[in-house]
């Protein structure tokens, strides 16, 4: 009997794990073969471990991906070189990502960096049109976005419409870094655009390409990631190409605002 009361003791002392950790993470299969069974060897399983593991670190990471973006702006105090349509692409895109992934109920694993990068890129926003000087247009540029959020989000919203944007996240995203790829071309330079952010954000959307396949199955989101890596991979090659460039104009730039 007591043999048994160990036994009984010896596979269940991580119970608590399984309830907090895994219920969120793994299928009950998968928990059982890792916390009952301690068998690790399991392939398709294995996979699924990763495969929230990677969300959930791209997660964190989205809470600050943006973040140096925001600070070179403020401590600039101009948004060069930085482009506001580029910018509505990409906020197109990942509003696009959010609304989809919302309706169709997938887990937040697969899409929460959506959510932080879309408040990061609507500071960004307005900080363009601030520096411009339109801080009123930026005002209203940051209401309209959340009020078109607010019914995307909504039951009011078609599925249809939800599907569409997702489908135009592809030529969102070509178009959104086409523009900054070509004011990066025509200036000789990228400016204010902060490498650190580009950097990050080439190297989340690679790791989403595993975590949507394994997560949510679903082609058309894959595909996106697939398209927002060879486009952030433009931009991140023009970054390193015009490395010395935008040094020497940052300094010009330093230069010409101390008195």
């Amino acid at each position: 009997m007591a043999e048994v009361t160990l036994l009984h003791k010896g596979t269940s002392w991580l119970d608590p794990f399984e309830g907090l950790l895994l219920e969120y993470s793994l299928p009950q299969l998968c928990s059982d073969a890792f916390f009952l069974r301690f068998d690790f060897t399991d392939g398709p399983c294995l996979k699924i471990l990763l495969s929230k593991c990677l969300g959930t670190v791209i997660i964190l990471g989205s809470m600050f991906v943006k973040l140096p973006q925001i600070v070179k702006l403020m401590g600039a105090k101009s948004a060069a070189g930085v482009s506001f349509l580029s910018l509505l692409g990409e906020l197109l895109a990942i509003t696009g990502s959010l609304a989809y992934s919302v309706a169709h109920s997938f887990p937040f694993s697969a899409w929460g960096e959506a959510l932080f990068v879309m408040l990061q890129t609507i500071i960004i926003g307005f900080l363009i049109q601030h520096y411009g000087g339109r801080t009123c247009r930026g005002v209203l540029f940051v209401l309209l976005y959340f009020g078109v959020l607010a019914f995307l989000l909504s039951p009011l919203a078609p599925a249809s419409l939800l599907t569409a944007m997702q489908a135009s996240n592809m030529p969102a995203i070509i178009v959104s870094r086409v523009i900054q790829a070509a004011t990066n071309f025509c200036n000789g330079h990228t400016g204010q655009l902060s490498a650190l952010t580009v950097i990050v954000l080439f190297a989340g959307s690679l790791s989403r390409i595993f975590t949507s396949v394994q997560e949510t199955g679903d082609t058309l989101l894959v595909v996106t990631y697939v398209v927002s890596v060879a486009c952030n991979g433009l931009v991140v090659v023009q970054v390193l190409y015009y490395w010395k460039a935008t040094k020497k104009f940052l300094q010009d730039q330093r230069e010409l605002t101390q008195p």
